[in-house]
């Protein structure tokens, strides 16, 4: 692992950069986020197809302001826009490992979590970045391995309060820090604050769009 720090950057709702040594690398730059949330970055990984994750434009507009951009995803994504940018845009699914923005890559899991049994699953991968950072998509992966800082995904319409601190127990990461937000209001943020940090058994933060940490 590289000795300098890892600076992370949240976005809205499920999007975050992470940049280190000069590279910039984002994750989820959807629909909620801002229009510019990639634009500059050296790499764009993507978790599944959903709108509030992957948004074309979004997409194009940082591929088009880095001719060296490239993107990493899963094949419903990558069928999408691949066309446009030969060569840039790379296939991945669980087990594969790689670099992005000088930072090591590993992916991690294969479906969407269950929204309704009516509703059938998309595929979804979850990305561990430099071997510390994860974000898991839509889905509640525990990847074999240990993590540092954990993306967490606290409210949406596929999961309950309990399951998320339940699966912050599970990953035991040292730090778990808000993702999948944006339907959360203001108001019921302290109910989440409060029972996440109590009974997950971490450091449990958020960050407002825009703020950045040192991990």
């Amino acid at each position: 692992m590289n000795a300098s720090f890892l600076t992370l950057t949240k976005k809205t709702h499920s999007c975050i950069r992470l940049e280190r040594n000069g590279q910039s690398l984002v994750i989820d730059p959807g629909g909620f986020t801002e229009d510019d949330a990639a634009v500059g970055a050296d790499a764009i990984l993507v978790t599944h197809e959903h709108p509030d994750h992957f948004n074309e434009a979004r997409l194009r507009a940082a591929l088009e302001s880095n001719p060296a951009a490239r993107v990493w995803t899963l094949r419903s994504v990558a069928e999408q826009v691949s066309a446009a940018f030969p060569g840039r845009v790379h296939t991945v699914g669980h087990g594969d490992t790689f670099t992005a923005a000088g930072l090591e890559v590993q992916v991690h899991g294969e479906l969407h979590a269950v929204i309704h049994p009516d509703i059938p699953r998309i595929t979804n991968i979850g990305f561990l970045v430099d071997g510390s950072v994860f974000h898991p998509g839509d889905a509640l992966t525990v990847p074999d391995h240990s993590v540092d800082t954990l993306m967490l995904p606290v409210m949406a319409p596929w999961s309950k309060l309990s399951e998320v601190i339940d699966y912050v127990r599970e990953v035991k990461p040292r730090r778990a820090i808000d993702i999948h937000d944006a339907l959360l209001t203001d108001l019921a943020r302290p109910i989440y604050d409060s029972q996440i940090g109590a009974l997950g058994g971490t450091d449990h933060g958020r960050l407002a769009p825009g703020d950045a940490t040192r991990l």
